[in-house]
């Protein structure tokens, strides 16, 4: 559970894990996706900055 404060009612609400839509990890952090409680769709950057590109194994 964390607060956010929706760019659409303009209001701050508690979102819940229930409200989550997907997470996407990327260079900038974890994209979180979720709804708001007044049905707007809403992302959040969280988590650490990837200090540099993933790796890449290969298989022999």
């Amino acid at each position: 559970m964390f607060d956010h404060h929706c760019t659409a009612c303009d209001q701050r609400q508690l979102i819940f894990p229930s409200r989550v839509t997907g997470l996407t990890n990327t260079d900038h952090g974890i994209v979180l996706a979720f709804t708001c409680w007044c049905g707007a769709a809403q992302t959040l950057l969280t988590g650490r900055r990837a200090a540099h590109p993933p790796r890449t194994t290969l298989a022999a």
